[in-house]
């Protein structure tokens, strides 16, 4: 064996040695597309096959069409073949598919939806199938019920009796489900998913009936006790009837209110009463109605009505006339019997006689119309009481000021006339659709609103008005009177500044005239004159400032205004 398998590769070697590089590429890519294929078939084959979610065709258009827009609901992908059945992934997507069609009732009659769920070999007995049906009854009723949404856990139990020759002997068929749903769970309180997981579990069990099924939460209390229920749900009836009639108060109170505060504001329109009395049971009614058969309908051109109508209409008509005449015969009967006419024929009899019988038959034809309804909840009665007031007006004397009387402003109450009255009811009867058969009531009043609090606070603040403009006016006198007294103080002492500087000005230029003076008489004296420093000091600056004056006279003007501006 060895020298066979050396031989072989020393061929493929020698082989190998002589094939082109194209060959060789060729052999390459035929191993590789061998690899990728066995990769692609081991792939697809371990690919989970698709499921059957019933193993018997939906038949029924319109049952396939619902279940597959509920099954697109839950965002679930499925298929549906040419003969009707219906495909999904896998088995557990089925079993809560399932789980959900069944409890919403849409499984068709004809599909039995827990068919073929278990198999029975040749030597399986019938006790050994009966364990084996009810355990896999129970096994897949555990599935369902826990694949649906909120349920946690299910503990199923179902008793089969065996078969009795008479079926008063017959034990009935019993099950009991303890459900362990999620803590923030409402489906023990939901009515309607509480009977969806009902249908399942009486759907899968045979003979199973409603009044035999016990469902009961963790603790122990039964959940699907609807009998016990009737009066709590006749409750919770009431309480949505009352609520459907307060949204419609609501709803009616504000589109009212709001049209009337637009039309006399919503100061004088602040509230409104409605009342909605309803009849919220549901009844069927037939009746056959006969009415008048139109011969010419009406012109609508003519300004009166010149239709034509007739209570019957002849089809057809047989008149029928019988005549007799001869001698009247009163029958006895048999032999020794005596006849049964009354006594007056009896009398009458062996009479000649005549007489005519006429009748007329007529079949005519009525306008009739039969009509069938279900009267839903409809209004009884609607009651209406809305309070308009009237307007608060201020009169003013012959200056335009308001009038004050004993610490108030005087106000002048102005009801509405019947005018308004009128106009506002006529407003609200077209916006209830009044209906006066109907027993409908609206009342609108004009009463004046309590503004006492409101007047006071008003008062205070016109009041409180008026101390502070005249506050405002005070301190304005006040700062007028001390800007004058500043002005007047301001004027005052330059007045006093300027005469002080003219007086000082006046001094020291008579001063100074004294002094040269006295320079020039003691030069015509021929005595020698010596100045102090101050006054030789003061000499050169006012020959500077003359010298200056002449050769720049407008600066020195500015600069004696900006002196006089500064002081």
């Amino acid at each position: 064996m060895n020298e066979w398998l050396k031989k072989v590769l020393d061929k493929l070697k020698e082989l190998w040695s002589k094939w082109k590089p194209i060959q060789k590429v060729i052999v390459f890519g035929i191993i590789i597309v061998i690899i990728i294929a066995i990769i692609a078939t081991a792939r697809l084959s371990s690919k989970p096959a698709a499921v059957r979610l019933f193993n018997a065709p939906v038949t029924d258009n319109t049952a396939l069409t619902k279940i597959m827009d509920r099954l697109s609901q839950e965002n679930i992908e499925a298929n549906s073949d040419d003969n009707g059945y219906i495909t999904v992934a896998d088995d557990v997507t089925a079993r809560r598919l399932r789980g959900i069609l069944i409890s919403e009732n849409l499984v068709p009659s004809n599909v039995d939806p827990w068919a073929d769920f278990y198999d029975r070999s040749w030597s399986t007995t019938d006790a050994d199938q009966n364990v084996k049906l009810k355990n896999t009854i129970q096994k897949q009723l555990k599935q369902h019920i826990e694949s649906i949404s909120d349920v946690q856990m299910a503990d199923v139990n179902i008793v089969l009796p065996e078969k009795q020759l008479f079926s008063a002997d017959q034990e009935p068929v019993t099950a009991s489900v303890i459900l362990k749903v999620n803590p923030t769970s409402s489906l023990l309180e939901d009515r309607k998913r509480i009977l969806g997981i009902q249908r399942l579990i009486l759907s899968a069990v045979e003979g199973l009936k409603a009044e035999n099924l016990i469902i009961s939460d963790n603790d122990g209390k039964q959940i699907n006790d609807f009998e016990g229920m009737a009066e709590s749900d006749r409750i919770s009836n009431i309480e949505k009837q009352q609520k459907v009639i307060r949204k419609m108060e609501v709803e009616l109170r504000a589109r009212i209110l709001k049209a009337l505060q637009r039309t006399y504001g919503e100061d004088r329109c602040r509230d409104m009463v409605i009342s909605i009395e309803m009849d919220m049971s549901q009844r069927t009614s037939e009746a056959t109605e006969y009415s008048a058969i139109p011969i010419k309908k009406d012109n609508p051109d003519t300004p009166f009505d010149d239709s034509e109508y007739r209570d019957f209409l002849p089809i057809s008509s047989q008149t029928v006339t019988r005549e007799w005449q001869g001698t009247g015969y009163n029958p006895e009967g048999p032999a020794g019997v005596e006849g049964q006419n009354p006594p007056t024929y009896q009398d009458n009899s062996n009479v000649i006689g005549r007489s005519t019988e006429t009748g007329v038959t007529q079949n005519n034809a009525l306008n009739s119309k039969t009509i069938s309804e279900i009267s839903s909840p409809k209004v009884d009665r609607i009651s209406v009481s809305v309070n308009l007031d009237g307007i608060w007006r201020k009169p003013r004397d012959e200056k335009g000021k308001i009038i004050i009387e004993d610490g108030h402003i005087k106000r002048e109450y102005i009801p509405l006339t019947e005018k308004d009255l009128k106009d506002a009811e006529e407003s609200v009867k077209g916006a209830i659709g009044y209906n006066r058969d109907r027993g409908d009531l609206v009342v609108v009043t004009n009463s004046a609103y309590y503004r006492n609090d409101e007047f006071e606070a008003e008062d205070e603040a016109y009041f409180a008005k008026i101390r502070r403009n005249q506050m405002i006016l005070l301190i304005l006198i006040a700062i007028a009177v001390v800007l004058i007294s500043f002005i007047l103080f301001r004027i005052i002492s330059r007045e006093l500044e300027r005469r002080r500087r003219e007086r000082e000005a006046r001094l020291l230029a008579e001063q100074q005239a004294a002094r040269e003076r006295q320079l020039w008489e003691a030069k015509d004296d021929g005595m020698e004159v010596t100045m102090s420093v101050e006054e030789t000091r003061r000499m050169e600056l006012q020959e500077n400032a003359i010298s200056m004056a002449k050769e720049h006279p407008e600066d020195v003007a500015m600069l004696i205004r900006t002196w006089l501006m500064e002081e």
